[in-house]
């Protein structure tokens, strides 16, 4: 029950009980109940509006950052991930496999806003062995949504 709660919600989050209720074929009471245990337990962390920025005039630039840290005895990476989520630039991190350990997306409203934050605050954190910054030139899809729509690409034709 839960779960189809949770997919309905998680499709959109602006759906009330009463919609989710008719969705999943649970009473009204049911879901409400299901939502208020979810939230309490953070197993719903937080309502998410996704935002094309590219249609309104804020523009934000986006990085994703590669980073290799040294783990730290008793904590593992966890201490320095937490170093890293919590600069308000940061707008998530991961711990990955392969050559960097940890994968952030930071966003700023330049891209030398960005080289800062990297610089000033990412760099000298002690543990941190190496970085790679990419700056993510157009985002075609984010959490799901398709977020290239009604201006269609044109395209000159391959002529063979």
């Amino acid at each position: 029950m839960l779960k189809d709660i949770l997919k309905t919600l998680e499709s959109d989050a602006r759906l009330t009980p009463k919609q989710i209720a008719g969705m999943t074929g649970k009473s009204v009471t049911e879901v409400t109940r299901a939502i208020k245990k979810a939230e309490k337990a953070r197993v719903i962390l937080k309502y998410k509006t996704i935002i094309n920025w590219e249609k309104v005039d804020i523009e934000l630039v986006w990085a994703l950052i590669e980073v290799r840290i040294a783990p730290q005895r008793d904590v593992g990476f966890d201490a320095i991930a937490k170093l890293i989520y919590l600069f308000p630039q940061t707008r998530t991190v991961y711990l990955v496999s392969g050559t960097y350990d940890l994968l952030c997306i930071v966003t700023g409203k330049t891209m030398q806003e960005v080289a800062d934050f990297v610089a000033q605050k990412l760099a000298p954190i002690e543990g941190v062995l190496g970085k790679v910054t990419h700056f993510m030139l157009k985002r075609y899809k984010e959490d799901g949504e398709i977020l290239t729509g009604e201006e269609e690409t044109k395209r000159q034709p391959l002529v063979l």
